[in-house]
């Protein structure tokens, strides 16, 4: 290791939260390098995998507190998001798209994964609802159709909120280019309250309407399973450590971002 690595305020971990195995790498604050691998499921060591690992290298038991100041960072990497997608393990979804295309999540863009299939197995959808908005822009950002928000609109959303639906995804046509009608939806929602509310032109910019819906649905039935993990290994770590998580880009980020 090289002797810039000396002389840190504290730990630094890396951390690989998978299904099946947890890895970790921690740099000590005298320039050491550790390594642990540990079984990420043990039903006799309760708890998150990353922690436990975590605590192991800095040789506290499992119920004593994270000295503060001990941990300077932790980096850390995880599929919780895409095993809880896989398992279905994930929040129901509140989809609101334009007028005349609830049908869309269904019909998708009719790839089929065996052209010539008298039969088509597709995958187990989602819990989701749809619900369709008055309103609609023309591809070069005109108005078509007037966004209309009323109380009766209010109404189906309050329903759909009391029977589960509280991860509200929004995809509008055209709004990768032209989001003012998703914005404005956006912002009349969560002024009564609903919410998290997920933009498709914030979560994927991209001009064909299928796949950046689809991806935004994903996103808000996996932010709420994601929050909690991350609220969770927040708590344990304590506010004093420095927590980034990797993206699906690879990029890393805060955990509230």
């Amino acid at each position: 290791m090289p002797d810039g690595n000396a002389g840190l305020a504290g730990w630094r971990f890396w951390i690989d939260r998978g299904g099946t195995f947890t890895d970790l790498v921690a740099l000590a604050p005298d320039g050491r390098t550790v390594v642990r691998k540990v079984l990420s499921e043990q039903p006799e060591h309760p708890g998150d995998p990353a922690i436990r690992a975590l605590r192991e290298v800095l040789e506290l038991g499992p119920a004593a507190p994270l000295p503060t100041g001990l941990v300077e960072e932790v980096r850390l990497g995880t599929t919780v998001a895409t095993n809880a997608l896989l398992e279905r393990r994930v929040a129901p979804v509140l989809l609101l798209v334009n007028r005349g295309l609830a049908d869309l999540p269904r019909i998708g863009d009719q790839h089929r994964p065996d052209l010539f299939a008298l039969e088509i197995v597709r995958p187990r959808p989602l819990d989701m609802r749809v619900l369709e908005v008055t309103g609609r822009r023309a591809a070069d950002g005109r108005t078509l159709e007037p966004l209309q928000v009323d109380q009766a609109l209010e109404e189906r959303i309050r329903q759909a909120w009391n029977d589960g639906y509280r991860s509200i995804a929004v995809a509008l046509m055209h709004a990768y280019c032209h989001p003012q009608d998703e914005i404005a939806l956006g912002t009349w929602l969560e002024e009564r309250g609903f919410g998290p509310v997920h933009l498709s032109h914030r979560v994927s910019r991209r001009a064909r309407l299928v796949p950046r819906q689809a991806t935004t649905v994903v996103e808000a039935a996996l932010a709420p399973v994601l929050a909690a993990y991350l609220d969770r290994l927040r708590a344990d770590l304590g506010a004093g450590t420095h927590l980034r998580v990797m993206t699906s880009s690879g990029a890393l980020c805060a955990p509230s971002l």
